[in-house]
């Protein structure tokens, strides 16, 4: 590699922390941090740095929290720091064109997609919901669309059966950091290639609602087993049990499996009790499930749930429990 890049680095949670670590260990030189103000996190509500400052900090890079770079003191302070490149990373902040052009290189954003599929908010959650076989990071350069900019490289990975949102947002952790040094190192040598994307092409994953997050029965159990896998670890897939004194309470489904069913029942019935798993009918197959959260208590395999609460799921009767 030729000279090492200056680079500013942009970013907010862990995910962008570890892309932070893999550039300090590099020959690269980060000559600022930026992330947003500190804000109140945990039941204490305590004002927390996010993760990236935490590591900047550790490292003594110089860490700068714009409310945003409307001010043109904080645009000023940005094109002053003479950088060759600003990393963007799940920073959450939009960049205006001035930000956009300071750099030598201009801007560059590690996104978990391959695009143009799954622009926005949620690529790794939209795409385990939809039961893609394959995501990955997009290396990009910024423009000032929506995830719009130029490819520079993409890298792959499988998504399983057995992945949720979790698990994949781990391997993609793993896999950018290195994407983007290969990245870097080709802009440092200018040996690197734009791709423009294909729009006609683009789909957007939008941000997650926790309305997302209620089981509809009337689905096909393989879609239902995508939601709940994609909204692991949030909002996590649930449903509403009413028992016999009609109060409401809200259960949480952590795992499941999808299973035959030819059983002529209604969505939603309960088709199979045992202490592998509760067994629901759907419009096509059949839920297991396999994990349970009630209200207030951890997450817990059925036949635990079954020792205290057996009378709350009988064959034959509706999951919901006694309808209204």
């Amino acid at each position: 590699m030729s000279k090492p890049l200056n680079i500013i680095f942009a970013g907010t949670p862990d995910f962008a922390a570890q892309h932070l670590a893999a550039l300090i260990d590099s020959p690269h030189n980060v000559v600022a941090v930026y992330c947003p103000p500190d804000k109140p996190a945990g039941r204490g509500k305590k004002i927390t740095a996010c993760q990236t400052k935490q590591l900047a900090l550790a490292h003594e890079i110089p860490v700068i929290q714009p409310l945003n770079f409307k001010e043109q003191a904080d645009q000023k302070a940005l094109i002053e720091l003479k950088a060759d490149v600003m990393v963007v990373v799940a920073y959450g902040l939009l960049l205006p064109k001035v930000i956009l052009k300071a750099p030598r290189l201009g801007c560059i954003n590690v996104h978990g997609s391959i695009l143009p599929k799954w622009r926005g908010a949620a690529p790794i959650q939209r795409a385990v919901e939809s039961g893609d076989q394959q995501t990955g990071v997009t290396i990009m350069q910024m423009d000032e669309g929506l995830d719009t900019g130029d490819m520079l490289l993409t890298a792959l990975c499988d998504i399983t059966e057995q992945d949720t949102s979790t698990s994949i947002y781990q391997k993609l952790a793993e896999l950018g950091p290195k994407a983007l040094l290969e990245t870097l190192s080709l802009m440092a040598e200018n040996k690197h290639q734009a791709i423009k994307q294909d729009n006609e092409q683009a789909t957007y994953a939008t941000k997650l609602d926790k309305s997302e997050a209620e089981l509809n029965w009337h689905l096909p159990a393989k879609v239902l087993h995508q939601k709940l896998r994609a909204y692991i670890p949030w909002p996590v897939a649930q449903f509403t049990f009413i028992d016999d004194k009609t109060k409401e309470h809200r259960i949480r489904v952590w795992q499941a499996s999808v299973v035959k069913n030819s059983a002529p029942v209604q969505p939603g019935t309960i088709i199979d009790v045992d202490k592998t798993g509760i067994t629901i009918a759907t419009s096509e197959q059949a839920l297991k499930l396999e994990s349970l959260q009630l209200p207030n208590k951890k997450a817990m395999a059925v036949a635990d749930i079954l020792n205290s609460k057996a009378n709350w799921f009988k064959t034959g009767q509706s999951i919901n429990g006694q309808l209204r």
